[in-house]
């Protein structure tokens, strides 16, 4: 007799790796990193330093700290050929689809791509965490019909990367902000784009692939995109009060709010949210102008009041950008080029320890015609 295994839509809950990496702990509302709180790491640590505790499974020494940063410093160039075919995409190309391009090109560029020991993904993820920002400004610079602009190694790889951005050299505030996103972005366990990364490298493809597949993965408006969405709705009012007849008029629509929820926190506060909102209320005092906080807040009650729902990281996220100067339509690539240090730990951690995934299904469909 036949048996079923149960099936679980989105494999909500299934255990589908083991992995040293990282934990979402939702009973103690703490994200677990290679056994450190990246709550209390954003505290006091700079995203270099994460990248280190990622790829390497511990927090850098001062020298070790140093070292990192010059190595990212190393990779800020991106071969000349990268934007000449970034030249050639059509001015309607996405910007995920850009910087997708612009990675799966480096892959050309790798003289040992076939080697898959730990040293060798470990040189790839330094070399990759440095060119992403370079890829993924100039990738949208360059379907905006405007010119490329170059890292800047005298800068901290924040602020150059935020400098690329916005065209403009950051204050310490804006910097360290920024990193703290970037930090805060990092790793969060098995999302959709993880798993897919993991699925590609569990082929023994290489790291490239890999992340390149994680990209289309958080290209899906379900996955990615919501601190880009959380934006355009703020950027639709002027007020606290026309905000909340907004939200008001989407609940009763039964719309999707983005910004909210979490399939894993469920009906608690993402813990990465508290974070962003203290940032964007420093924001707010630098600027002396408190109206996006204001709506932010409000939205965060009627949420909780109407829906039992709480901020995601990427409500407060997407104001904070904002704030920064930085455009809309860049909120996703940025948050890529952070989590490429999560994507990378967890492509190296499978190739391992590898076993090919082959899951199967439970057959609806008819027998036999």
């Amino acid at each position: 007799m036949e048996t079923k295994e149960k099936f679980v839509p989105g494999l909500e809950g299934v255990i589908a790796a083991e992995t040293s990496i990282s934990f979402l702990d939702v009973d103690e509302e703490k994200i677990i990193i290679q056994g450190h709180d990246l709550i209390e790491l954003s505290k006091s640590k700079e995203y270099a330093e994460i990248v280190h505790l990622l790829l390497e499974g511990t927090l850098p020494t001062a020298t070790e700290k140093v070292s990192i940063e010059g190595t990212l410093k190393q990779h800020y160039d991106v071969p000349e050929v990268v934007i000449e075919v970034l030249r050639l995409l059509p001015k309607q190309t996405h910007p995920m689809d850009g910087m997708r391009t612009g990675l799966s090109i480096l892959a050309g560029f790798d003289e040992d791509i076939e080697d898959r020991t730990l040293t060798a993904n470990k040189k790839r993820a330094y070399q990759l965490l440095g060119q992403l920002p370079t890829i993924t400004v100039n990738s949208y610079r360059i379907i905006h019909g405007e010119e490329p602009i170059y890292p800047q190694a005298d800068l901290s790889y924040s602020a150059n990367f935020l400098n690329m951005i916005t065209g403009k050299k950051p204050s310490d505030l804006e910097a360290a902000i920024f990193d703290r996103l970037l930090l805060l972005y990092s790793e969060h366990e098995m999302p959709n784009s993880t798993f897919t990364a993991r699925v590609i490298a569990s082929t023994n493809s290489d790291i490239y692939g890999a992340l390149t597949g994680a990209i289309a993965s958080l290209k899906g408006n379900l996955h990615g995109g919501a601190n880009e969405a959380v934006m355009y709705m703020l950027n639709e009012v002027q007020t606290v009060e026309e905000f909340e007849e907004l939200l008001l008029n989407k609940l009763q629509q039964k719309e999707k709010v983005m910004g909210f929820g979490h399939r894993v926190y469920m009906k608690k506060i993402d813990p990465r949210a508290l974070i962003t909102k203290e940032a964007l209320r420093q924001l707010c005092m630098r600027d002396g102008d408190y109206s996006l906080l204001e709506m932010c807040e409000a939205g965060e009650r009627i949420m909780e009041r109407e829906k039992g729902l709480y901020p995601n990281l990427d409500y407060y996220a997407a104001p904070v950008y904002w704030k920064l100067g930085i455009p809309i339509p860049l909120y996703t690539p940025i948050f890529f080029s952070a989590r490429t240090a999560g994507l990378a730990a967890h492509v190296i951690e499978q190739h391992s320890n590898n076993r090919l995934y082959r899951p199967r299904v439970n057959y609806i469909g008819a027998r036999y015609a």
